[in-house]
């Protein structure tokens, strides 16, 4: 990433010639990466055990005082004691997290004590010189120097990549600009998904199938939560022990996300936070911008939709082809969706999942008419925005107003309504012949209301006329089978059906009256 060429590190100190410094250990004997490690801060102690008052990251600077014994003959200093001593100081230090040790020389000590080099190299701690000539306060004054060269760097560099975001949102496509500015100035990839978690662009270019399919997966499912949100994403690699992590960054208020920012790192420090910050405010501020233009074209393709259901295809096709667009070529399926969601998350779905689609929103919903070769797209469509979904059987385009009504009852039908198997095409809905395409809580109320007098004498009277009537209906209207079904005199049927004639105000006779009680008890046993 740019903007850190000034970095902190002990390697750096090392490097200052007016410090000379020099390693005591070859840096083949340090774990990989210990001279390069950041360093906050260089304090000096002397004391056996300085960690209570250390802090992390630091490099500590030592006279060796605290190893040599008040009053004591260090010629008879036992070796093994000493040894141990210096082992014990520098495991605390390790532990503490102490990224080096410098040694100040002809103080009281003339040279680094072997015992201090061994120690050092078993724990891996980087162990270095400090020559009587330089005294431990130049050491943290090129630290703290350094330290500030690198802050005023990473400014400088902040003030550069916003001002480059800011040309990048000026040139004609604004958006996708922006988002290959912020990737060259991270130095990560950089990816923009819309609301329904389509990846709209991106560079340096596409991620690897795999990453790519689950990154997807991840914003979709931050996005369909709603709410703003900055999150940390470990994505698996196939063929790969470990994840891919990404910094993800929802766009948009809670509740009208327009989608995600999406970064292949997490090491980002407060100022590189900060540009992404404000490449997000610029890729939200353009994509707020594009409302009016949206607005617009939502209110064109509500027009488009009542004129394809009145049956003109003559204007929608002649308007969508002036915009850039065009109706499905024949044969069409028409679908309908009565939830609310939004229309522009759903086209921008649709639009990268079928050949050809148009979307206009209708006083239920929405209306949908796509090839017929698509048709199957909509059973995933209505799993993913979890709608209920109604789909007409394949028809020219000149019929869409007839498709539009197949769809219509495909929707209210009790199972198009359950959203538990996709969208309910029209043929499926047919499949249980009219009546259980046309089945439904209304029809049902109304066929009970239908018997409902029936129902109320047999329960205060005991009788049996719901039965008869039933039995009488369903042997085609023949007063001796019936009786011989219910095994009862068919004088007794015949008794009956007058008494359910008087209470329900009908002429059993006529073949209207026996249609729709008929139709009646079938509605009345519908699921």
């Amino acid at each position: 990433m740019a903007g850190r060429d000034a970095e902190a590190t002990l390697r750096a100190l090392l490097r200052r010639r007016d410090l000379r410094l020099s390693l005591a250990l070859p840096e083949a004997d340090l774990p990989a990466g210990a001279l390069d490690a950041p360093v906050r801060w260089v304090h000096s102690s002397d004391l056996a055990d300085p960690t209570p008052f250390l802090a992390d990251d630091l490099v500590l600077l030592t006279t060796g005082t605290q190893w040599v014994p008040v009053g004591a003959d260090t010629a008879r200093t036992d070796p093994a004691e000493e040894g141990a001593a210096y082992t014990r100081y520098v495991e605390r230090l390790s532990t503490r997290g102490v990224r080096g040790l410098g040694f100040g020389t002809e103080v009281v000590r003339a040279g680094i004590p072997p015992l201090l080099v061994d120690a050092c190299r078993d724990a891996g701690m980087p162990l270095f010189e400090v020559p009587y000539r330089t005294p431990f306060i130049a050491v943290a004054r090129a630290n703290a120097e350094a330290i500030a060269a690198q802050a005023f760097a990473r400014r400088s560099w902040a003030l550069v990549a916003q001002r480059a975001l800011s040309l990048a949102a000026l040139r004609p496509d604004g958006v996708g600009a922006t988002v290959a500015e912020l990737s060259r100035q991270l130095g990560a990839w950089t990816g923009l998904f819309d609301g329904a978690g389509q990846l709209v662009h991106r560079h340096p270019g596409d991620l690897d199938p795999s990453t790519g399919a689950a990154l997807s997966h991840e914003v979709d499912d931050l996005l369909r939560r709603g709410a703003q949100a900055a999150a940390t994403v470990g994505v698996a690699r196939a063929g790969h022990g470990s994840a891919r992590d990404f910094t993800v960054q929802t766009l948009g208020p809670t509740g009208r996300l327009r989608g995600a920012l999406a970064i292949a790192t997490t090491d980002l420090d407060h100022v590189a936070r900060g540009v992404v910050t404000a490449a997000v405010a610029t890729i939200s501020l353009a994509l707020a911008q594009q409302d009016p233009v949206e607005r617009a074209r939502r209110a064109l393709h509500r027009a488009l939709a009542r004129a394809l259901l009145a049956g003109d295809t003559f204007l929608p096709t002649q308007v969508l082809g002036e915009t850039g667009g065009a109706l499905p070529a024949d044969p069409v399926v028409v679908a309908r969706c009565e939830v609310p969601i939004a229309a522009r998350s759903a086209e921008a779905w649709l639009q990268s999942h079928a050949t050809a689609v148009f979307v206009g929103e209708i006083d239920d919903g929405l209306l949908l008419v796509l090839g017929a070769e698509d048709s199957a797209v909509l059973d995933e469509f209505a799993e993913r925005f979890d709608v209920a979904v109604g789909v007409s059987a394949p028809a020219q385009s000149a019929h869409i107003p007839r498709a539009a009504d197949q769809a219509r009852l495909a929707l209210r039908h009790p199972r198009g309504r359950s959203r538990t198997a996709g969208a309910l095409h029209f043929a499926d809905a047919m499949a249980g012949g009219i009546l259980s395409a046309i089945a439904g809580v209304d029809a049902t109320a109304a066929a009970q209301a239908v018997l409902a007098p029936l129902h109320a004498h047999d329960t205060a009277h005991g009788t049996s006329l719901v039965t008869t009537l039933h039995a009488w209906l369903d042997h085609d209207c023949a007063n001796d089978v019936t009786a011989q079904t219910l095994g009862v005199h068919r004088h007794t049927v015949r008794a009956r059906l007058q008494q359910a004639e008087q209470l329900l105000g009908v002429d059993l006779a006529s073949f209207p009256a026996r249609a729709e009680l008929w139709t009646a008890f079938a509605l009345s046993e519908q699921p």
